[in-house]
């Protein structure tokens, strides 16, 4: 097959050995059915120079790729959904089918799939995807990436021709297979499985692993040490990732321990939302009926999931070390934030102190004016340099009331990135790209009535160049 001279693969997860996977087959579709591929990413991991065809033998048919995984690996673990522990998940829908090397940066990625079949974990489901999740995750991972935050990133999305039984869509529902990329797909409930399994040589093996394949600068030669230190890491990560949604305006929907990876990085996407206006109890998901993942309280939901991740380190490591480890995790989520604002507003950092002048008077403008939210960072990237936009902007009267006066004056201080595009055509637009559940289900409703993509292909054309504007293009 045509890779790249830059490709290398890897077998890296299978080193762990059985007590970490099962290996299993992928389901044979009736129909492949190309519909999304990331072109982008393709390039970055070597393999963008396949054809159409080969790409649908090696993700949708799952025929292996040169130098990695021989067979697909159904991963273990277990979680705490909704805070009540489930022994019984793992990889019920999909499977590990390889892992790849970032071209620009030598990172480990590994390919994942959702709706490639029944693995021992599928719990008499059927271990498919519908063709609307799958089209629901494109349009997630494609905003967020622009938007800055970590995330996964859909690699492929093939249509493999079956009709499914579905009680929250309109069925008999179309059928689908995705792979995603993203740099890890050990979560906390991995680590949580090897605890409740009493499997101290376990949890000490996957330790040793991660430690040296994604986060080498924490190794300590002292186990104890090399434990918390880890464990800091990981604070620090998912702070980051945490930061980043709240200043994208974004809600998981379903913070779960098993949807909590190590390398802090956002992935697996069902009832997500992005804010219409800044709203801390919006919640997501329909069955979220007590708001336990709302916007508002998504940091403290990633900080409860990382005592989970602490208590399976305790076999290794003193519990006072591990709970001075865990107090990383604020520190880093109020560094992150004023950082993660300041990228949305393509503004240059003026020290901790002042950063967070500006980010508490934008926070308090959107929670009192309720604001577009996405509108208000659209209108003000650049800063003042920005402010003739802003005067013609729909919210144009709500940045003319007294509440919006200390965002004006916090931002008279900061200069725009050196980089900024404030002359790129997105700008030169009224509004900016959106992603609220009402426009998902309009994207959706050619595709279910007339198979009319256009809609699909239209958007994923505007978010890329929303992200161009924002200097989130990975290949620019």
């Amino acid at each position: 097959m045509p890779t790249s001279a830059a490709y290398r693969a890897s077998t890296g997860h299978q080193e762990l050995g059985s007590d970490f996977y099962d290996i299993v087959r992928p389901a044979e579709f009736p129909h492949h059915i190309l519909r999304y591929r990331n072109q982008r990413w393709a390039e970055r991991v070597g393999l963008g120079s396949l054809t159409n065809e080969e790409w649908i033998v090696h993700f949708g048919r799952f025929a292996p790729l040169p130098s990695s995984l021989e067979q697909p690996l159904a991963l273990r673990y277990h979680g705490h959904q909704f805070r009540t522990y489930n022994p019984h998940l793992g990889d019920g829908r999909g499977f590990l089918f390889a892992q790849l090397h970032d071209v620009a940066d030598g990172r480990l990625l590994d390919l994942g799939t959702k709706g490639s079949g029944q693995t021992p974990w599928s719990r008499h489901a059927d271990g498919r995807l519908t063709l609307k999740g799958g089209v629901r995750e494109i349009l997630a991972t494609e905003m967020l990436e622009a938007l800055g935050v970590e995330t996964s990133k859909s690699f492929s999305l093939i249509e493999t021709g079956e009709e499914l039984e579905r009680g929250d869509e309109p069925s008999p529902t179309r059928s689908s297979v995705l792979v995603r990329l993203s740099h890890s797909h050990i979560r906390i409930g991995t680590f949580q499985r090897l605890l409740y399994l009493d499997e101290t040589d376990n949890i000490r093996k996957l330790l040793d692993y991660t430690i040296p394949t994604y986060m080498p600068e924490t190794w300590r030669d002292g186990e104890a040490e090399r434990a918390t230190a880890f464990l800091e890491e990981v604070c620090r990560r998912v702070a980051r990732m945490g930061a980043q949604w709240m200043a994208a305006g974004f809600v998981h929907g379903v913070l779960n321990t098993d949807n909590i990876n190590v390398t802090g990085e956002s992935f697996d996407y069902g009832p997500w939302r992005f804010l219409p206006v800044y709203e801390p109890g919006f919640t997501a998901a329909y069955f979220d009926e007590t708001g336990l993942y709302a916007f508002g309280r998504q940091p403290d939901t990633l900080l409860w999931n990382l005592f989970r991740l602490a208590e399976c380190l305790l076999p290794l490591a003193p519990q006072s070390s591990l709970e001075q480890a865990l107090t990383t995790f604020e520190p880093a989520l109020h560094r992150e934030f004023p950082r993660a604002l300041l990228r949305r507003l393509g503004l240059q950092s003026k020290g901790f102190e002042q950063d967070g002048v500006l980010a508490k008077a934008l926070w308090t403008f959107l929670h009192e004016s309720k604001a577009p939210f996405e509108q208000t960072f659209f209108d003000w990237y650049g800063g003042r340099l920005s402010e003739e936009r802003a005067e013609r902007s729909p919210s144009a009267n709500l940045y003319a009331q007294p509440s919006f006066e200390p965002v004006r004056a916090a931002l008279g201080a900061f200069d725009s990135v050196a980089q900024a595009k404030l002359d790129h055509s997105y700008f030169a637009r009224a509004t900016p790209c959106t992603m609220l559940i009402d426009e998902v289900e309009a994207l959706w409703a050619p595709i279910a009535a007339e198979d009319d993509w256009a809609a699909f292909d239209t958007k994923l054309v505007e978010i890329r160049s929303m992200a161009e504007a924002y200097g989130a293009d990975p290949v620019a």
